[in-house]
């Protein structure tokens, strides 16, 4: 019996020590702490419900985002706006369109404007981030003073400044203007993860085997340095959702009524807020709870891959 215990109970160190052997990345052990976290899993259903009325919403409009239909029931001169009824779930606007209608077309606009800018400010953080991290010297100095230079203005008055040298503003002029203010963010943050990788331990076995400087970089490198900069890009989704909605808001948005985005919404709700609060309760509560749930999201996956937070 004796031996029967000791048998198992070197079965079990064996196992033990074959399962430390094996390892696990980065992202299986994100995965592991984010499962039994529930910011995650509240950023992530709303995230997901966000995305799918994004697709899906514009068929599920009742009427079209630009039609007047309840033109007879609005009076500016009197203050009415055309309350909710029977067809319209949420009423009318101040020009008698569909608010609920208006609601749902307008997510994808802000999908698309949040998603976009993001990925363009991601494209170009990580140009300037792999060229300071992999160069250095000269290169890093005059490119991180490029960056300073931008993150020493307010993000949304730099996106202001650029917005407004556009004559036609529009759903690209708001991209363009987000995703510029994003790229210095982007770049900071790669490129300090290139400086922590360049003294590791396998990029000088590298260089000591006689690896190509570039292969260095874009084979052990810019793969090891991403794992922050993709947790980043979500938290900055809720950034640029809510710096377009801002542009909207100040006229420098798409003026297309027919494709509404719920910056717009609120910029046209502003001269009635007073009787009407509903009109910029719902564009507003809708950006709101998008931006929560990509903080959420983000904040989850920056504490699941922190090592300090694995100890």
């Amino acid at each position: 019996m004796v031996t029967t215990y000791r048998r198992a109970r070197e079965q079990r160190i064996d196992s033990l020590v074959n399962d430390e052997d094996k390892g696990t990345s980065l992202w299986a052990s994100a995965w592991e702490r984010l499962k039994y976290s529930p910011l995650f899993w509240i950023g992530a259903v709303i995230i997901t419900a966000f995305v799918l009325l994004a697709i899906i919403g514009p068929f599920l409009a009742p009427h079209s985002p630009g039609d007047q239909l309840l033109i007879g029931q609005t009076s500016r001169s009197r203050n009415e706006i055309a309350p909710a009824q029977p067809g319209f779930l949420l009423g009318g606007d101040t020009q008698g369109r569909d608010l609920f209608s208006r609601l749902l077309v307008g997510s994808r606009q802000t999908l698309l404007v949040g998603v976009l800018a993001t990925l363009l400010g991601l494209t170009g953080g990580l140009i300037l981030g792999i060229l300071a991290g992999a160069f250095g010297g000269w290169v890093d100095t005059v490119v991180m003073r490029i960056v300073d230079v931008m993150l020493s203005i307010p993000s949304l008055l730099l996106a202001i400044s650029i917005a407004v040298l556009f004559t036609n503003p529009n759903l690209t002029s708001v991209i363009i203007a987000v995703a510029v203010t994003q790229i210095p963010v982007f770049a900071r943050l790669l490129r300090g993860q290139m400086l922590a990788q360049r003294g590791s331990d396998h990029v000088l076995a590298a260089r000591a085997l006689g690896v190509k400087p570039g292969a260095i970089v874009f084979r052990h490198m810019v793969p090891n340095s991403l794992s922050p900069v993709i947790v980043q890009s979500t938290l900055v989704i809720a950034t640029s959702i809510i710096d377009a909605a801002a542009l909207s808001f100040l006229g420098l948005g798409s003026q297309d009524v027919d494709s509404p985005e719920w910056g717009q919404m609120l910029g046209e709700a502003q001269d009635r807020i007073d009787s009407h609060p509903g009109l910029a309760f719902w564009p507003a509560i809708c950006i709101i709870v998008v931006a929560l749930g990509f903080t959420l999201l983000g904040e989850s996956l920056r504490e699941a891959i922190d090592p300090k937070s694995r100890r």
